[in-house]
């Protein structure tokens, strides 16, 4: 036998191959879940920290925006409550979808004002977020349905 050659084992292809393949998509949906719980944890952070406090706090870039808007300090501070709102609720397993798809309209709207209003500078940015939170909100989507059960027993 030359060294680049292993030896073979008794046991049949198909029986590893089907210990494989039992195997590989549970390890593979766990790790896909926890990806994704992880993305769900960052995002959150970003929104409630690098997002809405500016926001909250009234901090000056955040109050600048929001008055070359017209929207004043109200528009600001709404913005930023619905930015924490969606940032606790995209930890909340029954609510994560529908977070996802709340904060992803908040990004169109904010795409629309970069694009309008500050002539394209930042545009790109609620794009980029777009894209993760159209992730969550499909992956997740499952939660919708136990969500709207909850609402018609509350009902």
């Amino acid at each position: 036998m030359s060294e680049t050659t292993a030896p073979t084992t008794a046991t049949a292809p198909s029986a590893r191959a089907g210990v494989v393949l039992a195997e590989a998509p549970t390890a593979r949906g766990r790790r896909a879940r926890i990806a994704l719980r992880g993305l769900q944890i960052l995002l959150a952070l970003f929104y409630a920290v690098a997002s809405a406090l500016p926001k909250l706090i009234g901090h000056a870039s955040a109050a600048e925006s929001f008055d070359r808007l017209g929207w004043g300090s109200a528009g600001m501070y709404t913005v930023g409550a619905l930015e924490l709102a969606g940032a606790i609720a995209l930890l909340i397993p029954v609510l994560q979808s529908v977070a996802a798809m709340a904060l992803g309209a908040l990004m169109v709207g904010a795409f629309v004002v970069q694009m309008t209003a500050f002539d394209g500078e930042h545009a790109a940015t609620p794009l980029i977020l777009l894209l993760p939170l159209a992730l969550i909100a499909w992956a997740r989507r499952r939660h919708n349905a136990e969500l709207l059960r909850l609402l018609r027993v509350r009902a």
